[in-house]
């Protein structure tokens, strides 16, 4: 199915691009999430009509993620787990955890933008997480996990 692009989508392409994805892939997700469009051709007309406010809202979009990212760089997020007498975490620190200390902080971040190279935290200590506000801005932020005597 051919498809414009609405916005930046990760390996896909640009705002205003027009390419080629699986059918489930365009049905499923980027249609209803309001990433890409149909490309008929009264759609690329209307696209072509539109497009200078929908560049201006990307660009706008890039400006407010990248205001959030310079705050946000450096941040230090605390937080006490249980954990036996090695360091080893009762459980573990996940994406959802570290979003929901973010904005208990301030800062407003989904746990689908904390990115965890490495899988969950799962050791007391300090570890590096990236936070991915836009597909342009990736900031990174320091995690320290206190362990708590069960």
């Amino acid at each position: 199915m051919q498809i414009i692009l609405l916005e930046k989508v990760v390996n896909l392409g640009n705002l205003g691009e027009i390419v080629k994805v699986k059918d489930g892939y365009a049905r499923n997700f980027l249609i209803p999430g309001g990433h890409a469009r149909r490309a008929t051709e009264t759609a690329k007309k209307e696209f072509e009509a539109k497009r200078a406010e929908l560049e201006k809202a990307a660009a706008a979009k890039l400006a407010e993620s990248q205001a959030q990212g310079e705050k946000l760089s450096g941040t230090a997020v605390k937080l006490t787990q249980k954990a036996g007498v090695d360091g080893r975490l009762f459980g573990s620190v996940t994406n959802f955890d570290i979003a929901e200390e973010l904005n208990k902080q301030g800062y407003k971040v989904a746990k689908a933008q904390v990115r965890m190279p490495n899988g969950p935290i799962k050791v007391v200590g300090d570890s590096t997480v990236s936070v991915a506000l836009h597909t342009d801005v990736l900031v990174e932020i320091t995690v320290t996990v206190y362990g708590e005597s069960a």
